[in-house]
């Protein structure tokens, strides 16, 4: 909450800006400085210097909220998916407030994913929508306008059958392309004001992992740190936008190779490593549900549910259609899961047609 902008305490647009021309625009930015620093930057007097920072401080201190209160609003605590056997493991949905990652092979539907929650997001709450615009951060140059429509117009033929209703929410979907990390942390930082001006109801960042594992090579002293440092401020902003807005976060994730132990997915009996998430068991911990997408052989896929507040760990077996993610069957497995920031995750192996 600390980075809220300061036009959003109910501070005068006069004191901001001249707040502003001493680089002081957030909360936090505020309140780490001495009160001395803030009288001289607002032209205040000490005691309104007082008053104005008991203001901020309040604004963003944490309300205290009971169960009860909780409890009331759970039928606007969930965002459907679309994909009934996810949302009936999930008991109703990603829940609102809190971010979820997605992370698996390339090609193995992250995107597809990210695309059909952008559809859902832009629906009349009556069809199970949010009545929304999407916010869609893509730093991989990965998302497909073209596979966006044909999502819509196969998913929900009957509302998507007029060219005027998928006009609409092809404008509902506002795309910003990022590809360094001081782009996408930039972004992130202003976009308190788009949620706003837009009235997002979903934000997707695909993905998190691209352009960090570009520009830090870990093997490199010191780049771990600041690697670190970048994604502990980007989960820092996202959870407070998915928290203030009460809206989902929904981010996708790379794969990388950890040495060690066999986990119990690895692709390779006898192997000294398996596939896991990419960016470390500290980033694992910011995530509120991760989903995992894997190959089940050459052509099969599955969905795994391996961390989430509510639900158990589950595999759903799934396609890619043309409608998006499809799950096969109605019927879910559960298994024992492992700490899903090493959960093993099955790659596509190479098929051999040899028959000599």
């Amino acid at each position: 909450m600390a980075s809220r902008a300061l036009k959003r305490t109910g501070i005068s647009p006069e004191l901001c800006e001249q707040l502003k021309r001493h680089k002081i625009e957030n909360c936090q930015d505020l309140l780490t400085h001495t009160a001395f620093e803030v009288m001289y930057a607002a032209g205040l007097s000490y005691q309104k210097t007082l008053e104005l920072l008991q203001t901020v401080s309040k604004v963003i201190a944490p309300p205290l909220t009971t169960v009860w209160e909780i409890w009331k609003r759970r039928s606007d605590s969930c965002f459907s998916t679309s994909i009934p056997p996810l949302d009936k493991v999930l008991r109703g949905g990603l829940p609102c407030g809190t971010i979820a990652e997605v992370t698996g092979p390339s090609g193995c539907g992250k995107t597809q994913f990210c695309l059909m929650l952008s559809v859902v997001a832009t629906l009349p709450k009556e069809l199970g929508g949010l009545d929304r615009s999407v916010i869609y951060i893509d730093t991989e140059s990965a998302f497909s306008a073209e596979r966006l429509v044909e999502i819509a117009q196969n998913k929900f033929p009957d509302y998507f059958s007029s060219k005027e209703k998928v006009l609409q929410m092809a404008g509902r979907v506002h795309i910003f392309r990022e590809m360094t990390c001081q782009d996408v942390l930039c972004r992130l930082e202003r976009l308190e004001e788009i949620i706003i001006s837009t009235r997002a109801g979903l934000i997707i960042l695909d993905s998190v992992a691209s352009v960090v594992r570009k520009e830090f090579d870990t093997t490199l002293p010191g780049n771990l740190v600041h690697r670190s440092n970048l994604l502990g401020k980007e989960a820092s902003i996202l959870k407070y936008l998915a928290h203030q807005f009460n809206i989902p976060v929904v981010l996708t994730n790379q794969i990388t190779t950890h040495i060690g132990h066999q986990g119990p997915f690895s692709a390779n009996e006898g192997d000294s490593g398996f596939v896991t998430a990419a960016l470390g068991n500290t980033w694992s911990h910011i995530v509120n549900t991760r989903f995992i997408i894997q190959y089940l052989d050459g052509f099969k896929r599955q969905l795994l549910v391996a961390k989430s507040p509510v639900a158990p760990f589950a595999v759903l077996n799934y396609t890619i259609e043309k409608e998006g993610i499809c799950i096969n069957g109605n019927d879910e497995t559960f298994y024992e899961g492992t700490d899903p920031s090493l959960q093993a995750i099955r790659v596509r192996t190479a098929i051999n047609f040899d028959t000599t």
